[in-house]
């Protein structure tokens, strides 16, 4: 197991951009949002530069490339609603595991490690995505963007994952992908690492200072 890992009891995962490429669906879901209003339909290139702060923000950012302004509330009612029908309706189709997920996430659940999934993404998607893959056993909690009154970057879920499983946070860690997870580990006062493939608004991860960073998730069990 990595050095990190020494002494944790506890692993909190992000979703998409760390165990999953889920832009190819999420682009043909906002592609069919933003055509269903008359507008121009984005690249995945957009969408992935758009992914990290939940869906709602996912889709006011694609209104406000497809119009060069910002969208009113009506519009943004309207587009969201559309973006998660469309979605709901293929959220597996084009998304995939990262190389070395199901094997580092299959090994620290048989190690003993208590496993959570805290993501932006609305709660409703994430069983649905972790049955596809075959990973629901591997988590004992699951958090979406909206299960509590507060997500990523705010420490809260972080620190309601620990409370709820037992753990301090000093026993805890956080692994992601974004600069959403490095700050939101940081202020529940978990150990963080992070994975540099993912959505982080094009910019290195290693910016927001996290306590490592790795190139697979093969390599927290190596």
């Amino acid at each position: 197991m990595h050095p990190l890992l020494h002494g944790k009891r506890l692993i909190a995962f992000d979703l998409d951009g760390t165990l999953i490429d889920s832009v190819p669906d999420l682009t043909v879901a906002v592609a069919h949002a933003l055509a269903d209003q008359g507008l121009a339909m984005p690249s995945p290139d957009n969408v992935r530069d758009w992914v990290g702060n939940g869906a709602a923000v996912l889709v006011e950012r694609a209104l406000t490339w497809a119009l060069g302004a910002p969208p009113d509330t009506l519009l943004l009612d309207r587009a969201y609603a559309g973006f998660l029908h469309h979605y709901a309706a293929a959220p597996n189709q084009l998304t995939a595991l990262y190389p070395g997920v199901k094997q580092a996430l299959t090994t620290l659940h048989e190690a003993g490690y208590m496993l959570v999934l805290i993501t932006n993404k609305p709660e409703r998607f994430i069983v649905p995505i972790l049955e596809h893959f075959d990973l629901n056993a591997c988590f004992a909690l699951c958090l979406g963007g909206d299960s509590l009154a507060e997500k990523k970057p705010s420490p809260l879920p972080l620190l309601y994952a620990a409370k709820a499983c037992g753990v301090t946070p000093g026993d805890c860690m956080m692994v992601g992908d974004s600069r959403h997870d490095i700050e939101a580990g940081k202020a529940a006062g978990f150990t963080t690492l992070a994975l540099p493939y993912g959505y982080n608004h094009g910019k290195p991860i290693s910016h927001s200072d996290p306590d490592a960073v790795l190139s697979s998730l093969d390599e927290m069990i190596a």
